[in-house]
């Protein structure tokens, strides 16, 4: 399944029904009333936040979305039927913008969330409606309200529990389909990964999702490489998890070179929780391994896990830290360090 995750759409909500000026006529009842029923309201555009999508792809094949109008009303009462409404399936984590892209209208990030984005018109009065006491026989009714329209943009930010970056080429696709059972495209090239990928780890009769998003350059949080777009997907990461490819003639900075793209892209990432863990330990000598380990340790204050993903090592520490953190954060009472406005440290 291809991935998106902006998508522009026109939606219209349905016209109300027009009201009915109709008079009883029946045999042996020589002066009927009115009965001129209501017309009936116009369908609404609802988005529905659903477990089964985590892209907007469909959306880039349809991107006009029109509910039906009511029926109009008819005699003896009857009120025409209500529009059918249009609903908008989308995945977990999709903001709603207006046209402009400057103001967030609202943020569905929950399962079997919905939102109205647009009512459909009330249906118009049948001239039963206006009976009074100086006139009987009223000959009016009300038109049909119109339903409302806009221009709108679904943006999506996945949900996940840990966001990997680095790098391009620094392993973050070999990790992700090592510990889960995503299958994301693998090369020895930069750029092999064009857009995020989810899984799913079990690890110790437990879950947790990683979200791996391609690899970040300089100047990513102007836009260069796609890379806001690409930072925007581990906003609502608990946990980010900073790959360094330890084939790397210098690992510090690589290091800084992320960290300084997080924090002028701003929106709490520079403060989230940070593992930071050396990959492609296996292609590099122990000595220089253990160099490396020391200077990042040196310019990040954590201790430095080191892996290989190819070679399975590491992985199993890693994940379990993983763990620990997530429970630590899921704890009531216990302030974290994303809380307190510090990258934290951790064993």
């Amino acid at each position: 399944m291809k991935f998106l995750d902006e998508a522009k759409v026109y939606i219209r909500s349905g016209n109300g029904g027009n009201g009915c000026v109709s008079f009883r006529r029946e045999k042996f009842i020589e002066f009927g009333g009115p009965d001129g029923g209501d017309g009936g309201r116009g369908g609404d555009v609802i988005l529905a936040c659903v477990e089964s999508l985590n892209t907007l792809i469909d959306f880039r094949y349809q991107q006009h979305f029109k509910a039906k109008s009511g029926r109009p009303g008819r005699g003896r009462n009857c009120s025409g039927a209500g529009g059918e409404n249009v609903i908008l399936r989308v995945p977990v984590g999709v903001q709603v913008l207006d046209e402009a892209r400057e103001e967030i209208l609202s943020d569905l990030t929950t399962v079997g969330q919905r939102l109205v984005l647009a009512r459909g018109g009330k249906g118009g009065f049948g001239n039963a409606r206006f009976i009074s006491s100086v006139n009987q026989a009223p000959r009016r009714s009300n038109p049909g309200l119109p339903g409302e329209e806009s221009w709108l943009w679904l943006r999506l930010k996945l949900v996940a529990d840990v966001g990997i970056l680095g790098l391009p080429n620094a392993g973050k696709s070999t990790l992700l389909s090592c510990v889960t059972a995503a299958k994301p495209k693998i090369a020895a090239y930069p750029f092999t990964t064009k857009y995020p990928h989810l899984g799913v780890v079990r690890f110790d009769g437990n879950e947790f999702v990683l979200a791996d998003i391609p690899g970040l350059i300089e100047g990513a949080h102007e836009g260069t490489g796609l890379g806001d777009r690409f930072l925007a997907h581990i906003e609502r990461c608990s946990i980010l998890l900073h790959l360094v490819d330890a084939t790397s003639e210098d690992v510090v900075s690589d290091y800084r070179m992320i960290r300084h793209e997080l924090e002028a892209y701003g929106h709490g990432l520079s403060v989230k929780s940070e593992m930071v863990a050396l990959s492609k330990c296996d292609a590099v000598n122990t000595v220089d391994v253990q160099n490396k380990k020391k200077a990042l340790e040196e310019i990040s204050g954590q201790t430095i896990l080191l892996l290989s993903a190819v070679m399975a090592s590491g992985l199993e520490d890693l994940l379990r830290l993983i763990h620990v953190a997530l429970e630590e954060r899921s704890c009531p009472g216990e302030p974290s360090s994303a809380d307190q406005g510090v990258p934290p440290w951790f064993p």
